[in-house]
């Protein structure tokens, strides 16, 4: 069952919010987002009718009677004091709506999370953002160009945001890490989903920000994903979807950004490979074919100019790498998961399994004589039809 709120969730009459000023203010900001039944449009909704976080507190059991919710309590002290020590143990800061790094185009939206908890330089919240969004199965050649556009976006001065989930979302932000990336995580700060993005969202705050309206602590549930995706959405002048299914994530967050009146560009790709069948759909009906940086200044404009970056981070020097060996009978299957019906260089496959080349060339060879994968001139290979 959804959860019922005191005032409608898609409200579009709620005035924006002035920032809280002192430790105090924020605290009841926190206790008050984290009652329960109290959404993002029936905070603005609270205080917009009583001023303060703690007069909208003080009159919240007054507010549930009158909804038919007997002995309603507001999210007790002692929760807010943990989560907020908890958060500065990691080191973040709450980044409150209406302050001056809070994403601009976020806080126009009903939807927009009162608070976020950043770990990071907030700084890069008030550069132009551009989101990269696409499959988490997703091709080496689909990987490849998420992480150069990524690159070559930051070079030209847009912070990428992306969504820290594997595949297309991993390889934008290792593109981006040198220029500053911009991490909405689907969880608390302190729980990286997947696991193995670990070392990458500990290198993102050196140069950017990861983010989340969660408290520290909260694992993903299946829920948090298109609230987290209605942020990468509502922060951004555009989406750019890089391999998406027909029912995606991705094509979710497209749809959400569509919404809120943001650019929707997307990636062709072959009519047979189901990962390219959203970003089709979406080209079909009328988003701009994405083929590279230039599209994106064309539809956009160019960014001001910024100061280079003082560092290149290591973890842009190459694609995304396998994180173990993988057993003999794993081999194949990541070989197709890799490839799509778009040749790829064979060298190139192989950097990017990050696996002994006999033991790929052998696991090639068998896929061959299985009539799975197909040569290509100049040394290239596909996944047939």
């Amino acid at each position: 069952m959804e959860t019922e709120y005191f005032f409608a969730e898609d409200a579009h009459d709620t005035a924006l919010i002035a920032p809280p000023m002192d430790d105090a203010a924020r605290f009841d900001w926190l206790r008050l987002i984290r009652s329960r039944r109290v959404g993002p449009t029936t905070f603005r909704r609270l205080m917009a009718e009583h001023g303060n976080a703690r007069a909208a507190l003080a009159a919240l059991v007054d507010v549930a009677a009158a909804a038919g919710v007997a002995n309603y309590e507001p999210c007790p002290e002692g929760v807010i004091r943990a989560e907020m020590k908890a958060a500065r143990k990691l080191g973040a800061q709450m980044l409150c709506m209406g302050e001056a790094h809070y994403p601009a185009a976020l806080s126009g939206l009903p939807s927009a999370p009162p608070l976020l908890w950043c770990k990071g330089r907030t700084d890069v919240l008030m550069r132009p953002l551009v989101a990269m969004v696409g499959a988490r199965n997703a091709s080496s050649l689909g990987m490849r160009m998420a992480q150069k556009l990524a690159d070559e976006l930051g070079e030209a001065g847009f912070v990428v945001v992306s969504g820290l989930a594997r595949g297309i979302d991993t390889a934008a932000h290792m593109g981006a890490v040198p220029h500053g990336t911009v991490a909405v995580m689907a969880g608390g700060l302190d729980v990286v989903y997947p696991p193995e993005n670990a070392k990458l969202a500990a290198d993102i705050p050196e140069r950017g920000v990861c983010m989340t309206e969660l408290a520290p602590g909260t694992q993903p549930q299946a829920r948090h994903f298109p609230a987290r995706n209605r942020i990468v959405a509502g922060m951004v002048q555009a989406v750019l979807v890089i391999e998406a299914a027909a029912k995606s994530g991705s094509l979710i967050t497209a749809r959400l950004a569509l919404d809120a009146g943001r650019e929707v560009m997307a990636v062709p790709g072959h009519p047979y490979d189901g990962r390219a069948s959203g970003c089709n759909m979406l080209i079909r009906d009328g988003a701009p074919m994405l083929r590279g940086i230039d599209d994106v200044i064309e539809a956009l404009g160019a960014p001001p100019p910024r100061r280079a970056p003082a560092f290149i981070h290591a973890s842009a020097a190459s694609p995304p790498q396998a994180a173990e060996m993988l057993a003999p009978t794993e081999l194949p299957a990541r070989i197709l998961a890799l490839l799509s019906t778009t040749p790829i260089d064979e060298d190139a496959l192989i950097r990017d399994l990050a696996q002994p080349a006999p033991e790929v060339l052998g696991a090639m060879l068998e896929l061959e004589m299985q009539g799975a994968i197909a040569r290509a001139p100049g040394g290239r290979v596909m996944k047939t039809a």
